[in-house]
């Protein structure tokens, strides 16, 4: 019986398989086995063997052993080839001269040229961490010179792997080798490891039917029209009974509070990053913040800030969510930064009467930020912690036309929309551009997804 439940040899002999049960299919007598009913008995498609097999690889996850059993044998599906159940039993049970003879049966199945020497080092160096987490430094000695050495494979790990015979104690060569420890957890990780090596054929994948479930349910959400609920990707937060659907009832679609403080155009507003505050600018020269109920979500007047101009065309939040850089319309040539919490004025910032900065974007630290436009400026500004604060141009970038910018989430990149309807990225330290997207029609904004891998672009003509 292995470790995980299952029998040892999955219901074989010892020997090395035939040729006709070396690719872990359905047979009509397995291993020596009969079925039952054979007059009830129909022949099973591919797909049909496919999922008796992942069927039974979950209930033995759960530990219904004896019903996978009964499965395998009413089927006549073999769960995976003798010597890959072979070989998993060996693995989880530690008899690592076993598991290296299971290999050997294995090999005219292992996809990769090198795949047999590298499943080789794999369970020679679990055996190894195993030997000294249990103080045989001796015999751990004797597997690193007289097994892992002669392999000449993957010197650089031999040298790494010799290096914690320094180690003190068994917790010290966990953290330094980075290793779970010797038990079910890291020999799972081994048998993970080793499968990758074979075809799923002959040893299935980990957990494959919770992982087409998973990406079953991935694919619904995409379809999914109204979408508005954040699915955990743990299989438990959805019923796999029926169909995600999020009904039309579940969209905002109803309006539950009109703002009327604005006296003219509405031109922009974007909620802040810790989602307890809006803010919008307005045509009419006022940037107004308001405060979010977090239980009836309805909006509350906390404080304006005036005397813009030309108006509030753009508004970009600081990571911290308590200041906020605002921008006019292309012939405003200034731009305000606001500390929310204190309402004050960090600084006006007006480099030239010819600039047009009408977007900006924070890097992740708060302590800088860029700002553009479409006649050529692109600036990047750090805030100084002087007690007269203001905000000093480090870097600028020439004839760059910008008309949207995001800070990339390690802080490395900026990525702009031009007027020649692309998406470039600048880095600033390097003095380096190269290209991201092209588009056949303007690029009037862009937005980031909170990882940086996704960009969700308004296109003129779309």
């Amino acid at each position: 019986m292995q470790s995980n439940g299952c029998p040892q040899h999955n219901g074989t002999s010892g020997e090395p398989a035939s040729t006709s049960q070396q690719n872990g299919a359905c047979l009509t007598v397995p291993n020596g086995q009969h079925n039952d009913n054979p007059s009830q008995t129909k022949p099973m498609s591919q797909t049909d063997q496919d999922i008796v097999r992942l069927i039974a690889q979950h209930l033995r996850g759960l530990g219904l052993d004896q019903t996978a059993e009964q499965l395998i044998k009413e089927s006549g599906c073999m769960l995976e080839h003798p010597a890959a159940a072979r070989l998993r039993s060996h693995v989880m049970d530690g008899e690592w001269v076993k598991a290296e003879s299971d290999l050997e049966d294995l090999k005219s199945l292992i996809e990769s040229s090198h795949g047999l020497i590298k499943m080789k080092f794999m369970i020679l160096e679990q055996k190894y961490l195993e030997l000294l987490e249990d103080g045989r430094e001796m015999e751990a000695l004797h597997c690193l010179r007289h097994e892992l050495t002669p392999m000449k494979y993957n010197t650089e790990r031999v040298h790494e792997l010799s290096s914690y015979m320094m180690c003190c104690n068994a917790e010290d060569l966990r953290k330094t080798a980075n290793w779970t420890g010797k038990g079910v957890d890291s020999r799972s990780l081994l048998i993970e490891r080793l499968q990758s090596f074979l075809p799923p054929t002959v040893m299935l994948p980990p957990r494959r039917l919770l992982t087409l479930l998973n990406q079953a349910v991935e694919l619904q959400k995409d379809k999914c029209p109204y979408h508005n609920t954040k699915i955990d990707n743990n299989l438990d937060a959805v019923s796999l009974l029926i169909d995600h659907v999020c009904s039309r009832e579940q969209f905002p679609s109803t309006t539950i509070q009109i703002l009327t403080d604005h006296c003219d155009e509405v031109w922009f507003c974007r909620f802040s990053p810790d989602g307890t505050k809006l803010a919008t600018g307005s045509k009419d020269g006022s940037l107004i913040i308001w405060e979010i109920d977090m239980v009836t979500y309805e909006l509350k007047h906390r404080r304006s800030f005036e005397n813009h101009a030309y108006g509030v065309s753009f508004i970009a939040w600081s990571p911290d969510s308590t200041h906020i850089v605002a921008c006019g319309p292309d012939d405003c040539s200034d731009l305000w930064m606001w500390n929310i919490e204190t309402g004050t004025l960090r600084f006006k910032m007006s480099q030239s009467q010819e600039d047009s900065l009408t977007t900006a974007a924070w890097h992740a630290d708060g302590k800088k930020f860029v700002t553009g436009g479409i006649r050529g400026q692109f600036y990047q500004c750090e805030i100084t912690l002087l007690m007269i604060l203001d905000g000093n141009i480090m870097d600028s970038w020439e004839g760059v036309r910008v008309q949207s910018m995001a800070f990339q989430v390690d802080g490395k990149y900026v990525l702009a929309a031009d007027t020649h309807h692309r998406i470039r990225g600048y880095n600033f330290d390097e003095l380096t551009d190269f290209n991201i997207i092209q588009e056949d029609q303007p690029i009037m904004s862009f937005t980031l997804n909170e990882p940086g891998r996704l960009a969700l672009l308004n296109v003129a003509t779309q």
